[in-house]
């Protein structure tokens, strides 16, 4: 089998890293963002609260007790979600193989990916600058021939780290690794692995897997396998692409429509590469254009067009005239796009009684 390249990537503190990003009063403080009423959780919370011990799901009047100056807010997740949409988006422009495992953090599988010379920690890199720049927050990333090693990676360079294992360096990081470092190895199977001698994978690879699966059962087979470092777990894309758009933020605003007549051409030019990588094969049965105006109020018209195959500037116009009325209202982000059709939705109803 060829050799897998895996990146995980992980935003960090996320939430507390939105916040950060859309108050700048915030980011000089110690801040975590936790649930209101009198039960308060910490849900995440900032690197300088970090510092004082607070982590998430500790009580806010122990976090209180730990960091006096804390700043607690409220969560948004309405928000938070919309901006785990436009990094998984970033994401599955790299490759269709992306796996989410919540808002803020997936696999990606780009063993077969030509593009940034097909090079994975090339490819962590051109992720992480354009999170930070589009985005406004920073994430970290792991290379690795696996998920177990890439996700054990993207934490060890944290905040806004990049660390690679290549295929040749998994025998020497894993020996080195301690127990605890594994996923599923909580407190009460490190004391029992500690009370075996065992304080890395190393010592663990020693023992041998009779000894662990006599131990600790199934587990044991699969902390046999962490500690050689060895996981064949697929990345699982569980979601079909329901749709592909391009979308531009522009440094300086669209002084109106004629402005943004003339941006459209390229914009759909960048649109059909995209679906050429994705594949030709779904039927469009949707356009859409969406602008953002100068003062943040973002509008989305989309209509039927079943009859286009490839999107061409002219198939969009339509759609502008009608969804730009004023013609001298500065555009701040314009973006183009398709929706597919479902053709993997059941059509036929079944019937009570068969």
């Amino acid at each position: 089998m060829a050799q897998r390249k895996i990146i995980h990537v992980d935003c960090d503190c996320f939430y507390a890293a939105v916040e950060m990003r859309d108050d700048p009063s915030l980011r000089d403080v110690p801040l975590a963002v936790g649930g209101a009423g009198g039960r308060v959780v910490v849900t995440t919370c900032n690197y300088k609260a970090r510092a004082f011990g607070v982590r998430s799901a500790m009580p806010g009047s122990e976090a209180r007790r730990l960091c006096p100056g804390l700043v607690m807010v409220p969560p948004d997740l309405g928000k938070y979600r919309a901006v785990s949409q436009q990094v998984m988006a970033i994401l599955r422009d790299m490759t269709d193989l992306v796996e989410p495992l919540s808002l803020d953090e997936a696999f990606l599988d780009v063993s077969d990916i030509s593009d940034h010379k097909g090079s994975a920690t090339l490819m962590a890199r051109h992720l992480r600058e354009r999170v930070k720049r589009e985005v406004g927050i920073t994430i970290s990333a792991g290379v690795a021939p696996n998920k177990f090693l890439a996700k054990i990676a993207s934490d060890w360079r944290k905040p806004d780290g990049l660390f690679v294992i290549t295929p040749e360096e998994v025998q020497a990081f894993v020996e080195a690794l301690p127990v605890e470092k594994l996923f599923g190895v909580g407190q009460v199977t490190a004391g029992k692995l500690h009370a075996l001698g065992v304080e890395t994978c190393g010592d663990m690879q020693a023992l041998g897997a009779d000894v662990l699966i006599e131990k600790f059962g199934k587990q044991g087979y699969r902390l046999f396998e962490m500690a050689h470092g060895r996981d064949e777990r697929p990345v699982v894309v569980s979601r079909v692409a329901k749709s592909v758009s391009v979308e531009r933020t522009f440094s300086q605003d669209l002084p109106g429509k004629e402005a943004c007549e003339s941006v459209m051409p390229a914009l759909v030019a960048d649109l059909n590469l995209r679906l050429a990588r994705k594949g030709r094969d779904k039927p469009i049965h949707k356009l859409f254009v969406k602008i953002r105006y100068s003062d943040f109020s973002t509008h989305t018209l989309e209509r039927v067009r079943d009859t286009v195959a490839e999107p061409a500037p002219e198939d969009y116009q339509p759609l502008l005239d009608e969804l730009v009325s004023n013609r001298d209202r500065p555009v701040r982000l314009m973006g183009v796009g398709v929706r597919f059709r479902n053709d993997e939705a059941p059509v036929t109803q079944l019937r009570l009684f068969d």
